[in-house]
């Protein structure tokens, strides 16, 4: 009797192993299939949806399903997916003039007029574009997961246009629909301000370029004084975009409030998306979920070799279009999306 019991006893966690694997590999290849008819319906890259992809989903999923504290990273490679340029390489000028160059406090000194038609241009793209499924990816699980934030890098508002839940959105380099008083002794702040152009003045100085006999020709930037530029209803000084130019200090409340979630208890997991998250200091929050025993999921489109191949402990490397990648890695948590 007792070598019949032991039998049956093997025979018994044969099965349950055997009920393991079959149910693993289902939920793989229904990963898999499932990439494979989202490629096929949107014309994404089937290339890059193989069973390593596909094995890949399955490990996340069960990760995020017990992450208990999330949070998301968002860079211009989300919004890029919406039409927004990023800003890099030839995207990175403006009739001729180097973005970057005109987004810092001397530049906006020195020539008001000029940097408010780069900004009103600004204002208009992202006015003109649309969130997209990685927005809206987000802001579902902005209303279903308590214990989860969103940090974006980005100033285009695409995420709060997406539903996204205002109290676990923290814009950390601020909006461009937000407007400041440059008075030293007010502050005044115009939230959510979406009318355009803010003047009539800056009306038609939003064309990028011309073309003339086909060749394309910069459109000339307007001469504008102050009194042509918006001002601040309570002082009479000038408004200036809501935005964290360069060499200025990020907003001291979103700063207190990330480090004030990342203190409160572990975080699980990061979801990197749009951006390498190596700059300052969004590597920072990388860093500290890791040394908090958190994993990291890339989603990206420039993810580096050793992290697509696995080798960088405890970090998923998703390549592709985060846009198209989001609602699927998500989906365990928010459910398929609704077609819009």
């Amino acid at each position: 009797m007792e070598g019949t019991e032991d039998e049956r006893r093997n025979q018994n966690i044969d099965e349950i192993i055997n009920n393991e694997c079959n149910i693993a590999i289902s939920q793989s290849n229904q990963i898999m299939l499932a990439l494979q008819l989202h490629a096929t319906l949107t014309g994404a890259n089937l290339i890059a949806f193989t069973p390593p992809m596909s094995n890949m989903f399955a490990e996340f999923h069960d990760h995020l399903r017990a992450s208990k504290r999330i949070i998301a990273l968002v860079g211009a490679g989300l919004s890029a997916s919406s039409g927004l340029p990023t800003f890099r390489g030839t995207q990175g000028l403006w009739k001729n003039f180097n973005m970057i160059d005109l987004a810092t406090p001397d530049s906006f000194y020195i020539d008001p007029g000029l940097v408010w038609q780069f900004y009103s241009w600004r204002r208009q793209l992202a006015l003109e574009a649309q969130p997209n499924n990685g927005h809206r990816a987000l802001a579902k699980l902005s209303h279903v997961h308590k214990d989860f934030i969103t940090i974006t890098q980005n100033v285009d508002g695409l995420s709060a246009r997406a539903n996204h839940n205002p109290e676990r959105l923290l814009e950390l380099h601020g909006s461009l629909f937000e407007l400041k008083c440059t008075g030293f002794t007010c502050n005044y702040i115009d939230h959510e301000n979406f009318n355009h152009p803010l003047t009539p003045q800056l009306a038609g100085t939003e064309q990028e370029k011309e073309s003339s006999d086909g060749s394309p020709e910069f459109t000339p930037v307007k001469q504008l004084s102050e009194k042509d530029l918006p001002c601040c209803p309570v002082c009479g000084e000038l408004l200036r975009p809501g935005v964290v130019w360069f060499g200025e200090s990020l907003p001291l409340i979103t700063i207190d409030t990330i480090d004030n979630f990342l203190q409160q208890g572990k975080v699980d997991l990061i979801l990197v998306i749009g951006t390498s998250g190596t700059v300052y200091p969004a590597n920072s929050y990388v860093e500290r979920v890791r040394l908090q025993g958190g994993k990291v999921a890339i989603f990206n489109t420039d993810i580096e070799e050793d992290i697509l191949q696995g080798k960088q402990k405890d970090t998923w490397g998703f390549h592709g279009d985060a846009a198209e990648l989001l609602p699927l890695a998500l989906e365990p948590l928010i459910g398929q999306l609704s077609e819009r």
